[in-house]
């Protein structure tokens, strides 16, 4: 595992129809391959970002008649790059809900890997801010690594980022860097952000690129912003504060080795049985 790759972080505010967000992704998409950009991930939801679940049960394609997933196909084939669509929400065939999908585009513009995401953001906020995704999409069922020509890409979406084993198992199958394409809230995200991306990256020894939506959605809905590319180490290379743009960064992925060789976690897991109750909290709980 050498070389370098630079990479882009998309940071937009969608909207909730599909149509007006295929513009303004086109122009960053084309600013961040003139910037360099080997690789340009764009956040969750960056093509449709509808709150209301009946408006957004009818506002969603079928993956192959998606015209959004349609021009990022054609921006990788015009542009000669990589592009991860951070996610885009798609109908699937005789379900009554949609999924939450994570594609990998190569330069010709064909899917090389797709990813559903596995946990829902189904929370009860404070001050009656509450989201249910699992009211609309169908949870995903398997981890998905995407093969690049800088290495394994282990691949996930926003409320994943919670769940550390999920990260833990994409680096163990050979994860260099991770995905994490997201539309945090603007409370969890002012609170939990950046301390849990680099988390991520430390517990790992993996670079993180982790594009996140940002500004006011429809229905009042807030995203964080603050887009972020983060080494090995835990150290921040990018972040894209509050504004609709786009971070780049270039990755050298032999500090990859250099972190894992310093501290190899990765091999020291051990079995362990479940933690047993203590005697006195059995008691106190039966009181």
């Amino acid at each position: 595992m050498s070389g370098a790759i630079r990479i882009a972080c998309i940071q937009n505010c969608a909207e909730r129809e599909i149509a007006p967000n295929i513009a303004p992704i086109v122009d960053l998409v084309r600013s961040a391959a003139k910037a360099g950009a080997d690789l340009i991930a764009l956040p969750e939801m960056a093509g449709l970002f509808e709150p209301i679940p009946a408006k957004l049960l009818a506002t969603a394609q079928a993956e192959a008649k998606d015209p959004f997933l349609a021009a990022c196909r054609d921006l990788a084939r015009e542009t000669g790059k990589w592009i991860l669509v951070g996610s885009q929400l798609f109908k699937e065939p005789g379900r009554g809900r949609v999924v939450n999908r994570s594609l990998m585009l190569n330069p010709a513009g064909e899917i090389t890997a797709r990813y559903d995401k596995l946990h829902l953001f189904d929370v009860d906020l404070a001050r009656g801010e509450s989201y249910k995704e699992s009211a609309t999409v169908e949870a995903g069922q398997r981890a998905q690594l995407a093969a690049t020509p800088w290495g394994l890409l282990g691949m996930s979406i926003c409320y994943d980022l919670r769940f550390a084993y999920l990260y833990r198992a994409l680096a163990q199958a050979g994860a260099a860097l991770l995905t994490i394409p997201a539309a945090f809230t603007y409370t969890t995200g002012k609170a939990h952000w950046h301390v849990l991306v680099r988390a991520r990256a430390i517990e790992t020894g993996c670079f993180v690129i982790a594009p996140n939506q940002t500004g006011t959605h429809a229905e009042g809905r807030r995203t964080f912003g603050h887009s972020l590319i983060v080494d090995p180490w835990g150290e921040v290379l990018a972040d894209g504060g509050e504004d609709v743009g786009f971070v780049t960064a270039e990755l050298d992925l032999a500090k990859v080795i250099e972190a894992r060789q310093m501290i190899p976690a990765l091999r020291h897991d051990r079995d362990f049985p479940a933690p047993s109750v203590p005697i006195r909290a059995e008691a106190l709980a039966g009181e």
